[in-house]
């Protein structure tokens, strides 16, 4: 179900004022989602940015329906899905639907360029960020009256903390590293709650992912996988008509079929980017 608010709400009355978390579908943001319905952290409302059907792990969007939905409302927990919606036109908008658009020269995802360098990005501004902001300014957060804004980076992930931008109508909070939590601990708490443990949030078809999350991909959901490589193709085919040089979905500077072959069973990724390659701001991903 998607929420797409249109009537004002007021701020909520009291010390602090409106405090919401932002709720990726993963590990940390469920774990969060237990402790605050137990009562260890101070968040009431949590606000699911979603890029789009097409676009999400469709086991993410699975795992919030499934399990995720009924929980917060068990516990008198708010938990809104947004959509990317155009002001003017109310057109809602997809993250696959814009780089697929026919004409579209979209790039917004991070791939990776032809030397091996990240491309810029603007998905996690466009469709979190953005989406998020608009809903908590609805609910009455101003430069002058901030909203708290939680946000689910773990304790053995806190560099990402480190390079999160903080907006003027919000002020960030990472409860779980108030806490001393690891993602070892939330897979814990996620369990003693009786809930199973979700999949990793992100995009299907993110250049974030890791060589294994890809290998794991290809073997298991071999459709999917096979939709990462036509989107791949469809980017460059487009750059071919530009004159311009390929992108790619990983950063082996090579297309997708080639840098993940079939039949190949890795344990681990042995070329593991230590981390680097994680949305830093914790929007995604968590």
């Amino acid at each position: 179900m998607t929420t797409t608010p249109t009537e004002p709400a007021p701020a909520p009355a009291g010390v602090g004022g409106l405090r919401s978390f932002s709720f990726g579908g993963g590990v940390q943001s469920t774990a969060a989602l237990v402790l605050a319905a137990t009562g260890r952290i101070d968040f009431r409302l949590f606000l699911f940015a979603n890029v789009g059907f097409d676009s999400e792990n469709p086991a993410t969007l699975e795992y919030i329906e499934r399990y995720a939905r009924p929980y917060a409302e068990a516990h008198g927990i708010e938990l809104v899905e947004l959509d990317r919606v155009m002001v003017r036109s109310g057109e809602r908008r997809t993250l696959l639907g814009e780089l697929t658009r026919e004409g579209s020269k979209s790039l917004k995802i991070p791939v990776r360029m032809s030397n091996g360098a990240p491309g810029t990005r603007s998905c996690t501004a466009d469709y979190k960020i953005q989406v998020i902001a608009r809903e908590l300014k609805r609910r009455g957060a101003t430069d002058q009256a901030p909203a708290t804004v939680g946000i689910g980076i773990s304790v053995d992930e806190i560099h990402r903390a480190n390079r999160r931008r903080c907006e003027p109508h919000e002020r960030i909070a990472y409860p779980l590293l108030d806490l001393g939590i690891r993602r070892t601990d939330c897979t814990r708490i996620i369990r003693d709650a009786g809930l199973p443990v979700p999949p990793k949030s992100s995009c299907w078809f993110c250049p974030f992912k890791r060589a294994e999350s890809w290998h794991e991909m290809r073997r298991s959901e071999p459709e999917l996988f096979e939709k990462s490589c036509q989107l791949e193709e469809l980017l460059n085919r487009r750059r071919d008509q530009l004159g311009k040089d390929h992108v790619f979905l990983t950063r082996f500077a090579k297309p997708l079929r080639e840098a993940i072959p079939d039949g190949v069973d890795t344990l681990f990724d042995l070329e593991d980017d230590g981390g680097e390659g994680l949305c830093d701001s914790g929007w995604c991903m968590t």
